[in-house]
């Protein structure tokens, strides 16, 4: 990557979304250009049913779309999406691992697990992403990746189809950047103004 994206530091991006997520991932996932940071998605889905996330999101994207599998390579590039039923967690390697333990606010996979293991695999090198949701997921992961002194993005909770995540990530974290999704996109990419 060059230089024009303002978190070229940042090498990975993780992103977390539950209710109102597809949409909310939509207004920023398409705007990433090909060569961007490693992105990791953890979204609130059915535990017992296939995932059509990672195909709905390859169409849409300039950026490779997978679902994540256990042990593989974080390669820039591409955008991870946790598997249904499974949480998505970062190595110190920067690999990927899956796993099956127990839920976390009655979801699988977490948001906060996953950035959590990003956080202590990436430190200052990570930007997380709060995205809409209706549970308080995703605030402690958020904390952490700014404990570990990264930057913290929060989807503004009025525009947001569900408020509680990120308000919930607001009171948690509230140095993080509170911003529309339009925004979000922009800072991502530099084209914030």
């Amino acid at each position: 990557m060059d230089g024009r994206y303002p978190l070229k530091g940042s090498r990975a991006v993780v992103i977390g979304a539950s209710a109102g997520g597809l949409q909310a991932l939509s207004a920023i996932l398409p705007h990433l250009p090909e060569d961007y940071d490693p992105v990791l998605v953890c979204i609130h889905l059915p535990p017992h049913k296939n995932s059509v996330v990672a195909e709905l999101f390859a169409d849409k994207c300039r950026m490779s779309v997978v679902e994540a599998d256990d042990k593989a390579p974080i390669e820039a590039g591409t955008i991870y999406f946790a598997p249904p039923d499974y949480h998505l967690l970062v190595e110190q390697d920067h690999s990927l691992s899956l796993s099956n333990e127990a839920p976390v606010y009655f979801s699988r996979p977490s948001i906060d697990v996953l950035f959590e293991t990003a956080a202590e695999a990436y430190g200052e090198d990570l930007t997380g992403i709060v995205l809409s949701g209706a549970n308080e997921d995703g605030a402690a992961g958020l904390r952490a990746v700014i404990d570990a002194g990264g930057r913290g993005l929060i989807q503004m909770p009025k525009g947001a189809y569900a408020r509680l995540m990120p308000e919930s990530a607001i009171a948690a974290c509230p140095e993080a950047r509170v911003l529309p999704l339009e925004q979000i996109a922009a800072e991502l990419t530099g084209d914030a103004s």
